[in-house]
């Protein structure tokens, strides 16, 4: 007997694909429509169950509808069945929604910003265990739920659970397995057998099974019959026929049993078996029905019988019934099958003036920032106008513009704000502003006034300063105010000053004359600033000065408030303050050096007292010294009548 290389090949292909005897199977496979799924165990990272699927032509299955979802419920219905029943955890099988690393979570959308593999990202139906965690550092994954120690329904869809993809050295401690997705042009009907016998199916994607209700085109069908040995055992291929129509390269059934006739399964007849005299038996099919090429299978005279269409398609039978088209509603297309609906994106032809949303069916348009849609009769977005009484962000001035606005501030305001809707006092007295004035410059609200020295007058300008008529005060350094009869009056100062033309006599009274609307005293708040002596300079009349560099006129920078009047008591009391101040900060410095003086050398003191006492004792201190003699003395003559002497 001889036997083909490729028919060995494929034995060894179906031994090894073969599950063991008492094993847990490693995969399950559930065909419909136009896809079939397969689920396996193997502890994979999310990134390495997408590489196993891809490497056998599919992606990790994507359950975008319930009806899908069910087909990936059987698929792990049939994976726990085998085996013994295993431990009470909850297992998770990875599928194809993922949500990539920076892109944060989206609550207001079914998927939560999470997008299938195949990169659809807006899906109505979803099945989420529990909210999605909000986290935009790391990529995010999903996978089914499935509680391991209870045989699976494929009526009770498992929920989704999103966590860490895993990585090949770790991929999850209750990460059981996935399920992969392989889409087809269209499926093959099953075999039908008219006798004992067995049929195993070789999908594309190299999965074996001999439970396919729908057949992937493409796949292999290898018929056993009960009766017959290996060498005729016929093998059929699904091929494509017809435009979307998918038959088996046979005709009639398989493995014909003329003993059993129509009593083994039916014939292998999809409807109507018929017994001849001679052993022999035919297929039928039921009034409205009619008998396909195959001689087994029946399909309905109306082709829109079976609701081929899906995805709100409507089903239209053409050429006298033999054949069917699909229709879709406005705002849908029908996709690459001809037999599904999906939008239409009505926004690539730009029907809005601004932007364009696109919605399910249909799209809307809206507005830019800045606009609001207009009234019947008015463009479809109009300009907003910011600056309407009740709606104006800015706290002074407002502009419109087309789409937008712009604050602006009155003259000795500036904008300020983090938007630059606010407006701030402008200190025209800070840094060089207060060369404006000849003298003093007074900040006000919005605007300045100019001032001048005890001694001095403001000129008819308003900026220089002019040296005025002295006039005796009540008491040194307290300014007086004349009443005019008009309400205004002129601070006197009997302060004396030196004459800055060199008068001989040295000294004489002056009158420092500041305009005033009444206020006999200048606000706290007000800063004064005293210009450079620079641009004092002596001029032609005797006891005055007058301004150097440019100059602010009379009405220049004119405050619609009060006017403020300095009094020379007012600076006087604050510089006796302040010099008071002074005097008791150096005191109580002083006080302090002082004292910490005095400490260190009581400090020292008592320290050298301290190892005074403690030096270590000479031995040589309890003897007394005598003083040394003479050797021509140290002996006496004994003889001599006076002792020490020699004669």
């Amino acid at each position: 007997m001889t036997t083909s290389p490729g028919l060995l090949l494929l034995l060894l292909l179906l031994l090894l694909v073969q599950p063991r005897e008492g094993a847990t199977s490693q995969e399950a496979v559930v065909c419909a429509g136009t896809a079939c799924y397969s689920a396996h165990w193997g502890k994979l990272s999310a990134d390495d169950a997408q590489l196993h699927c891809d490497k056998k032509g599919g992606n990790l299955a994507t359950l975008k509808s319930e009806e899908e979802a069910r087909h990936v419920q059987g698929t792990l219905a049939q994976l726990l069945q085998p085996g013994a029943p295993l431990a009470e955890r909850m297992g998770r099988f990875w599928i194809g929604l993922q949500r990539d690393k920076g892109k944060c979570l989206d609550s207001d959308l079914p998927l939560k910003g999470f997008r299938w593999v195949d990169g659809v990202e807006d899906t109505p139906y979803t099945n989420w265990h529990k909210e999605a965690k909000n986290s935009c550092i790391s990529k995010r994954c999903v996978s089914l739920l499935l509680d391991l120690s209870t045989p699976a329904l494929a009526s009770r869809l498992s929920k989704w659970a999103e966590g860490p993809c895993g990585s090949p050295r770790s991929p999850g401690n209750s990460v059981e397995g996935f399920v992969c997705k392989f889409s087809f042009k269209g499926m093959c009907r099953p075999l039908a057998l008219g006798g004992p016998g067995q049929v195993t199916y070789t999908t594309p994607f190299q999965a074996t099974s001999s439970t396919l209700q729908a057949v992937p085109f493409g796949s292999m069908a290898h018929v056993a019959c009960g009766d017959k040995d290996e060498s005729q055992q016929p093998y059929f291929l699904c091929k494509e026929k017809a435009p979307n129509v998918f038959e088996w390269n046979s005709s009639g059934p398989l493995c014909i049993s003329p003993k059993l006739g129509c009593d083994f399964n039916n014939g292998g007849c999809e409807q109507d078996c018929f017994e001849g005299g001679d052993g022999s038996f035919r297929c039928g099919c039921r009034p409205g029905y009619r008998l396909l090429d195959d001689l087994v299978s029946c399909a309905s005279r109306n082709p829109c019988s079976s609701s081929p269409c899906g995805g709100g398609a409507t089903c239209v039978p053409v050429q006298l019934g033999k054949d069917f088209r699909c229709h879709c509603p406005p705002g849908y297309q029908l996709d690459l099958t001809g037999r599904d609906c999906v939008d239409v994106d009505e926004c690539q032809d730009a029907p809005c003036t601004q932007e364009c949303v696109n919605t399910p069916g249909s799209f809307r348009c809206e507005c830019w920032v800045g606009y609001e849609p207009g009234g019947p009769g008015e463009g479809a977005c109009q300009d907003v106008d910011e600056c309407a009484p009740g709606r104006s962000p800015c706290a002074q001035g407002c502009t419109n513009t087309i789409g937008s606005f712009s604050c602006s501030c009155e003259d000795g305001y500036i904008l300020a704000g983090e938007e630059g809707t606010q407006c701030l006092d402008l200190d025209e007295c800070e840094g060089q502003g207060a060369r404006r004035c000849g003298s003093l410059c007074l900040n006000t609200e919005g605007s300045f006034r100019c001032g001048c020295l005890p001694g001095w007058e403001l000129a008819p300008d308003g900026v220089s300063c002019t040296g005025g008529p002295t006039s005796p005060a009540p008491s040194a350094g307290t300014p007086q105010v004349q009443d005019t009869g008009d309400g205004e009056g002129e601070p006197v100062s009997s302060a004396t000053a030196s004459s800055p033309t060199g008068d001989p006599e040295g000294t004489s009274e002056t009158t420092w004359v500041v305009p005033t609307t009444g206020r006999s005293s200048l606000p706290r708040h007000v800063r004064t600033s005293l210009a450079p002596p620079e641009m004092l300079v002596p001029s032609g009349t005797l006891g005055g000065w007058s301004p150097v560099g440019p100059l602010a006129t009379p009405g220049q920078r004119e405050s619609t408030g009060d006017d403020f009047t300095a009094k020379h008591s007012d600076s006087g009391t604050d510089g006796q303050k302040l010099l008071l101040f002074y005097i008791l900060g150096t005191v109580v410095a002083i006080l302090l050096l002082l004292a910490l003086a005095l400490g260190l050398l009581v400090y020292r003191k008592r320290r050298a007292k301290r190892e005074e006492k403690e030096k270590p004792k000479n031995a040589a201190d309890s003897y007394a010294w005598v003083p040394e003699r003479a050797e021509s003395r140290a002996a006496e003559n004994p003889y001599s009548p006076t002792p020490g002497t020699d004669c």
